[in-house]
């Protein structure tokens, strides 16, 4: 299952009354799921296959190996965090710092919602990098790009509304701004509250602020 195949092995598709796509979508999504709070390094996916009714068996149907089924749970959580970000850092109707701050606590009612077991897929799989296949860590590092530059733009408008220096690297400032997000993001999983995501929320923008 660690074998990294170009090409689904041989398998049938599952008999849940599902398409094709649809199955591998539900899969997919599982994934996200089990994997935001589990990890990926050590996890199966006898129970990610379980939750949407798909014997083991048919997994190469989907996928051709854990490494392509984790490349694609990858790209979804990408693709809704940056239709997060999208949703508060460009909302015109609040100033560039609020959109920071409403972000932030749209994540911390995400976090509270389900108790604490979940946080960032993105950095929980950076914590374990080291057993990741080379095509995760460059996946999260496309991720992680993204994600700055969309920070950057709001830090940006920030600077021409005349909230934060001029004199600041905005580049720089998104780049610490994710360092710090996805430590506080851990931190609030060990403690079960939501205290270090707003001492750093904080802390940033008195940093920043002109």
């Amino acid at each position: 299952m660690n074998k990294n195949n170009t090409t689904p092995q041989r398998g049938r598709p599952a008999k849940s009354g599902r398409d094709s796509s649809q199955t591998k979508q539900a899969l997919v999504q599982s994934g996200v799921q089990y994997f935001t709070e589990f990890g990926f390094a050590s996890s199966g996916i006898d129970q990610i296959l379980k939750k949407v009714s798909v014997p083991k068996g048919s997994f190469y149907h989907y996928f051709a190996s854990k490494e392509a089924f984790g490349i694609a749970v990858i790209e979804e959580y990408s693709h809704y965090f940056a239709k997060k970000l999208d949703l508060h850092l460009l909302n015109e109707t609040n100033k560039p710092l609020m959109r920071i701050v409403n972000f932030a606590n749209d994540a911390k009612e995400g976090m509270a919602r389900y108790n604490f077991k979940r946080g960032c897929l993105i950095g929980n799989l950076e914590q374990e990098v080291g057993l990741l296949p080379e095509s995760h860590r460059l996946q999260l590092l496309d991720t992680f790009a993204v994600w700055q530059q969309k920070m950057t733009c709001c830090l940006q408008l920030a600077q021409q509304e005349n909230t934060i220096p001029a004199s600041l690297d905005c580049t720089a400032l998104a780049s610490f701004f994710w360092m710090g997000w996805e430590g506080s993001i851990a931190k609030s999983k060990l403690t079960k509250n939501l205290t270090p995501i707003d001492t750093f929320i904080d802390v940033f923008l008195q940093l920043i602020a002109k």
